[in-house]
């Protein structure tokens, strides 16, 4: 057991901005668990890294499955004994263009299960473990579309989106990100929401203006900040956005 080396661990990581986000921290010399629901696609995507020399292994991680949390878990607490990286990337957006009057309960729920209650079931189960590392650090993968700020003003690019299930879902983690740097206010513990753009990937869509080398800048960013760094925050292009 190697308590010197820095641990990450992403969710939804065997593609997209996931899949770069774990190149991008690998490069760094952290050794990087990409966690994928489907451990024959999350061992293609380590597959590939591995050709690149990097630090990379799978962890199967069905994040709204708390069995499979709770065994992740004590598979990192066995093999590495704490955990120094949580990235929360995983999400889905199901509710494009959709009216609220028009949505269905069912994709209202499905996507804060993942969203969101997911972030939460994952960030505690693991928080034992962060809190086993020297400079913890937590990154909740939001978005500008759950900014309530940028919803309301008729002037940002965002104003006319709609997709409630969506925009709720990432309001709520920004929500959960504050509360959990309240908590954790008093340790070594950082944790912070991003927004890494408009980008593409699946959910992003081809029409997205960045690639996820550029979206992935900020979540790397803030999950390797130095001690004096920021908590509690919402960035952006390693700026903060307003809630």
């Amino acid at each position: 057991m190697n308590t010197k080396q820095t641990i990450a661990l992403v969710t939804g990581a065997n593609k997209g901005l996931g899949f770069e986000i774990s190149r991008q921290l690998a490069q760094k010399e952290i050794m990087v668990l990409l966690a994928a629901r489907d451990p024959q696609k999350g061992t293609e995507a380590v597959e590939k890294l591995q050709l690149e020399g990097l630090d990379v292994e799978v962890i199967q991680l069905d994040v709204t499955d708390s069995a499979s949390i709770t065994t992740a878990a004590q598979q990192i607490r066995d093999r590495f004994g704490k955990l120094d990286i949580l990235i929360n990337n995983a999400g889905i957006y199901l509710d494009r263009n959709v009216q609220p009057s028009e949505l269905d309960i069912n994709t209202l729920q499905q996507t804060f299960a993942v969203n969101f209650f997911a972030v939460f079931n994952v960030t505690k189960t693991f928080l034992p473990l962060i809190k086993l590392s020297q400079a913890g650090r937590i990154v909740n993968m939001s978005s500008t579309l759950g900014s309530l700020g940028d919803t309301l003003d008729p002037n940002s690019p965002y104003f006319d989106f709609r997709g409630m299930a969506y925009q709720s879902s990432k309001t709520a983690l920004n929500a959960l990100t504050v509360q959990f740097a309240k908590e954790l206010a008093d340790t070594s513990i950082k944790i912070n929401s991003v927004c890494p753009g408009w980008v593409k990937t699946d959910l992003g869509t081809t029409d997205a203006p960045l690639n996820v080398e550029q979206g992935a800048d900020t979540p790397v960013w803030l999950a390797t900040l130095p001690a004096d760094g920021p908590t509690g925050g919402f960035f952006n292009s390693r700026q903060p956005l307003a809630w």
